[in-house]
């Protein structure tokens, strides 16, 4: 960077990255590391507090121990991942920090990513909640007319959510009308069509809405001590949860109420290879869902492969806990090496890789037993959930103790 630039330059130019990351997805012990990390880099005194819905960023010269000059405070959505716009502002920073470009002309390039998707990245969005469905369902070894089922309602939550980026009021209800319309639209088939193994299709069917990544990175943000973030985002995926518990529970009553009768597909146990057809399916369904750039698919494709293998096998060997802990601990290695060796976010090999691993649809179910009163059962998927959870932070954390982060991202 220019010793030239003034420190408002430099002071806009954190505050477009600080920005950028909490958008795409970034967690706040990881932003605040980066953007400090990148404050020094640039001779910038800083101080920065980050939660799931805004940022505090101080900054300037002070005299020792004193305060720092000037103060911004930014409301921010929630973020959500997007792996490319990541690669990408990663890179800006590089390219600042290594003289290539000034603070100026790399807020402009930070700025620059702000472009509304296209259609047709729109229709892979909604092509990817469908396939994501479909594959979830044949790996939970269900019949053929539960994956096309589940595939249909996939894709049909998926034009709902294309609908709720654009309506407020829309989104706000959104996550329990997708339940609703799931488990609606699946005992109507397995009442008036074909047998279906309903819960098991629901489930498959909002998966993508099921916050099993917010859970682990709450959790994550606990055991790092940022205990304001990791509390609130809890909370926000606790609301999830029950608004799809909810709208399932009422779609159920609903369905009593009519006098219908869903019929309960026997068991059927699908054929070796569709499990590991639908591991590449919905390792191609990631890659899409979190916007990752063409030139990364195979990356985040064996990355989501390197998770599933190291819990089956890690599980069959060592039982369920230690199969997500050593999935984990590998995962987490591995996201970092890369991040070493290739100078980019290790992000591109962690989020793939533990999305098999993420205990979201177990607290759905845990939640819908206890909305239906089976209180005992609920609190046994609960133990369940916090033990997966557990075992998953516990694994990244090691992992990230074997070899350490690049930069955090």
């Amino acid at each position: 960077m220019p010793p030239t630039a003034s420190q408002l330059d430099r002071a806009d130019f954190l505050v477009e990255l600080a920005r950028r990351l909490h958008a795409y997805g970034t967690t706040s012990q990881r932003l605040e590391t980066a953007v400090i990390g990148v404050a020094q880099r640039i001779g910038l005194p800083c101080e920065i507090w980050s939660n799931p819905t805004g940022i505090i960023l101080s900054y300037g010269t002070s005299n020792e121990g004193g305060p720092l000059e000037s103060t911004r405070v930014l409301r921010l959505e929630p973020g959500d991942i997007d792996l490319r716009k990541l690669s990408a502002a990663d890179a800006i920073a590089e390219r600042v920090l290594a003289g290539e470009i000034d603070v100026r002309e790399g807020k402009e390039a930070l700025k620059a990513l702000d472009r509304p998707a296209s259609r047709r990245m729109q229709g892979m969005t909604v092509f990817g909640f469908g396939l994501t469905s479909a594959a979830v369902a044949a790996m939970l070894r269900t019949g053929w007319w539960d994956i096309g089922v589940a595939a249909g309602i996939g894709w049909l939550i998926g034009v709902l959510a294309l609908l709720a980026s654009s309506r407020p009021r829309l989104a706000e209800s959104f996550e329990a009308l997708a339940a609703l319309l799931a488990t609606f639209i699946a005992a109507a088939v397995a009442t008036f069509v074909e047998p279906l193994a309903m819960k098991s299709v629901v489930i498959a069917s909002v998966i993508v809405l099921l916050p099993g990544m917010m859970l682990t990175n709450a959790v994550s943000e606990l055991s790092s001590q940022h205990l304001v973030s990791g509390t609130a985002r809890f909370a926000g995926a606790v609301a999830v949860l029950l608004k799809l518990a909810f709208g399932t529970v009422a779609a159920t009553q609903i369905a009593k109420a009519l006098g219908w009768s869903p019929m309960e597909a026997l068991p059927a146990p699908p054929p070796a290879w569709l499990e590991w057809l639908a591991l590449g399916a919905a390792s191609y369904a990631f890659a899409v869902l979190f916007r990752a750039d063409r030139r990364d698919y195979p990356l985040v494709m064996a990355s989501a492969w390197l998770g599933y293998l190291a819990t089956k096998y890690a599980g069959q060997a060592f039982g369920t806990e230690a199969g997500v802990f050593f999935a984990g601990l590998i995962v987490s290695a591995a996201s970092n090496l890369y991040a070493r060796w290739a100078n980019r976010p290790g992000a591109l090999v962690r989020v793939p890789g533990i999305m098999l691993l993420v205990p979201g649809s177990v607290g759905f179910r845990a939640l819908a037993f206890v909305m239906e009163r089976d209180y005992t059962l609920g609190f046994d998927t609960l133990v369940a959930v916090l033990s997966a959870l557990l075992a998953l932070v516990a694994g990244l954390l090691f992992g990230s103790l074997l070899v350490p982060p690049r930069r955090y991202l």
